[in-house]
This record gives C-alpha cells, structure tokens and sequence, in this order.
C-alpha cells in the first residue's frame, strides 16, 4: 500500500526508516487518516518527516505523487466540483475597483448561506453565484475587493475569509544562499553581560603575561569569566498566504537567526496574517499546536527584543473586529490590532520587518492595515540595510518613544 511513495520521499530526501513506514501502515489500518487526503497528508507528515527542515520537501514529494488531489471539508461536495477550473487570470481593471464597495462579514456569511441553498448548477463569470471569474463575492479567480475565496489559488489578495485547504511554505534552516548579511546584520543585536557572573573559563592574555613577566618568566595563567550576549529574541513570523511569495527570503532570515547561537535566548512563534489568540509552534499553523498568546505576555519579560516578520496586508476586518480572523473554523475574541497593541506596550524593544517593498506600501492592496500596523510598531523593509536599522532601533529606542501613536487612533 503507498510503496511508491515511500521511495518517493526518499527520492526527495526525507530518510523514511522501514519502523516508521510501519507505523504509518498501523495507523491507516486503524482509521486514523478517515478516509481524507488531507488527513493522511498531517498523518504521514507528523509519522515521516523529523525536523521542520524538511517540511517544504515532503510538500512537494506529496503534491507530486499524489497531482495535488484535495479533500476539503465544509461545503457540498457539488460547489468543489463545479469550482474545479482552469481560468487565465483576470485582468482587473480601476472600473471594477471603484464599482466595488467592501461588504460587512456578517452580511457576507448571510450572502453565502443564501447562496448554498438557491444554487443548483454552476456558474461562471457572474457577479452574484458561487462560481469561477466575474466579480460574485463568492469563489475564485475573479475580483471582488471583499469576498470569499472558495477554492483556486489566491490572486488579488482581498479575501476575507478562505475556505478550504491552506498550504504553507515551511521555513528552512538549511537555506545557504544569501545569508551571510543576515548573519553579520544581526551579530549586531549583541548586549553584553558583565564579568561577575559564572566561572572563569577563559584565558586573559593580557593578565597572563604580565603574570609570567612577574614571575620572572615562570608561565602563570591567568582565567577571567566570559562575556555572554544577554540578549533575549521573540521572533514572530506571518506564515502561508500572500507570504508565500516572499519564501526565499524569509527562509534567509529565519536561517540566520537559528544559527545566530549568541543569543541568550531565542523563541519563534508563528501566525497568519495577523496575531490573535494564538501563537503557533510551526508554520502550518495547526489548531493542536500553539500557545495562547496571553500567556507569552505573561511568562516572557518587558526586556525581549521582538521581532514580527509579515507583509502586513490583509482585509481591515482580520485587523480590526472580533471574529476577523481568516480561518473558516476559528473565532478570534479579540481583534488583532488589539493584541498588537498589547505587545507593543508589554515588550520594551519591538519591530516590524516587511518583506514588500516599502515602495508598494501605500498604494498596493492591504496598504490600510500596513498604515495601521506601522501606526502601532516601527516598520522597516526586510532588508539587510532594514534590518540594520532595526537592530538598532531594538538597542536603543525604549517604548516611551515610540507608543504615542499606539493611542492616536
């Protein structure tokens, strides 16, 4: 059963061992994938692969073998199927962005519903049913500023809610290319500890030769205590979505700072789009893997320096109410700008890198939240020259100086 493709992953460089290919054979015959592809998929994933640095591997080993087939979940199994289309891309034009206005998500849920009881065949390039193209508040590869993508490949990035399978693209730590600046950049973020703590392991070359030349000649060493780097680092990063297009060089970052072994601590989280109540382990962001994002402010200290990597671009409702969040299945008590706020206050030194050009930061799609974000924490370009100035902002700019504009709005 699945032979293939356990040579398959082995082809891709995941060593799947005959113990483990056992196990995941004991779980199918026990039911635990339920007959779903996208459950075999978390399956065979959490069985298989042992380290987070090759998650974007058996990604493509799966999507290969098994031609990127889906099994989504919370829609009639007609709507997928009359969803399933190949459509060029639609050129959107400023007479459809002026003639479209954005929609209250409660009134968008209540569209929806609508929809899912009066439709009985498929549509396509209309502007009310669940279809593919035109400008319907509901499916994909068309345009609507504020409506629900329900299959296809996002294009516009203006969709409230996606409802379906997300796929993310896994952060690698084996990235080579490209980061040695990242590296010298954030050798930088360095604060010193004093010479009273710990024991007296390294050798003072100074001391020890004055020692020798007072003891005439006779070798006497000489051992002080080392300067460790006190500095502590949260690094938070937006994961999967319209992030995906800048994989490459949030996978330099992120290889940068774990080999950056100076640190005297190091804690990444990750999230989509925005933080809410939850701060994930991975970056597939799975429901049975996280911390509460309360209980960070409440176990980590105002002296971490925070680092938030995100393009910032989302609709205003995943920043500004309750229940804005994009995942289907999930209600957000709080709205994100809130639980960005409270960072901001909690954490002394914190930052907002953005992979987007800065250019494209007050007219692209999402350039509301980006004025929004960037009112509440400094925001740089995720650039070497960026990130330098980060780090020095993370060194020296204390919270006083930088929370007026949290309180504006």
């Amino acid at each position: 059963m699945f032979t293939d493709f356990f040579y398959y992953l082995r082809h891709y460089g995941i060593k799947v061992s005959m113990n483990e290919w056992q196990t995941l054979m004991d779980a199918l015959d026990q039911g635990l994938a339920a007959a779903s592809l996208t459950n075999f998929y978390q399956l065979s994933r959490s069985i298989l692969v042992k380290t987070e640095a090759h998650y974007d591997r058996f990604d493509l080993a799966f999507a290969n073998y098994f031609q990127d087939i889906e099994t989504p979940d919370g829609l009639p199994d007609k709507i997928w199927q009359w969803l399933d289309k190949e459509l060029p891309e639609l050129e959107v034009t400023e007479e459809m962005r002026k003639n479209h206005q954005m929609l209250d998500f409660d009134e968008l849920k209540r569209m929806l519903e609508e929809r899912l009881a009066e439709q009985n065949e498929e549509h396509h390039g209309g502007n009310k049913w669940i279809g593919t193209g035109g400008t319907s508040p509901f499916g994909h590869s068309g345009y609507h500023p504020g409506g629900i993508r329900i299959g296809g490949m996002g294009k516009n990035q203006s969709a409230v809610k996606v409802a379906g399978m997300r796929r993310y693209q896994e952060f690698r730590t084996d990235e080579t290319l490209g980061i040695r600046q990242f590296q010298i950049a954030l050798r930088k973020l360095r604060q010193f500890t004093t010479r009273t703590e710990g024991e007296a392991t390294e050798l003072d070359l100074e001391g020890t030769v004055d020692k020798t030349c007072n003891n005439a000649g006779r070798l006497e060493l000489v051992w002080e205590r080392p300067r460790a780097n006190g500095m502590k680092v949260l690094l938070l990063m937006d994961a999967g979505g319209s992030m995906v297009s800048y994989s490459r060089l949030c996978n330099q970052l992120f290889t940068a700072v774990n080999k950056a072994n100076h640190f005297k601590d190091l804690k990444i989280y990750y999230f989509h789009n925005c933080i809410y109540d939850w701060l994930y382990h991975t970056p597939g962001c799975y429901q049975d893997d996280f911390t509460e994002t309360a209980h960070i402010l409440k176990t980590l200290g105002p002296d971490y320096r925070v680092i938030i990597v995100g393009d910032a671009a989302m609709a205003p409702y995943e920043l500004t109410r309750p229940g804005g969040i994009i995942d289907w299945d999930l209600y957000n008590e709080r709205p994100g700008i809130a639980w960005l706020r409270d960072i901001r206050q909690h954490f002394e030194y914190s930052v907002w890198l953005n992979p987007m050009r800065a250019s494209y930061w007050g007219w692209t799609d999402g350039s509301t939240t980006i004025r929004m974000v960037r009112n509440v924490f400094p925001m740089e370009e995720l650039t070497v020259d960026g990130l330098e100035r980060a780090i020095r902002s993370l060194k020296s700019r204390s919270k006083t100086g930088g929370l007026a504009s949290v309180y504006k709005n």
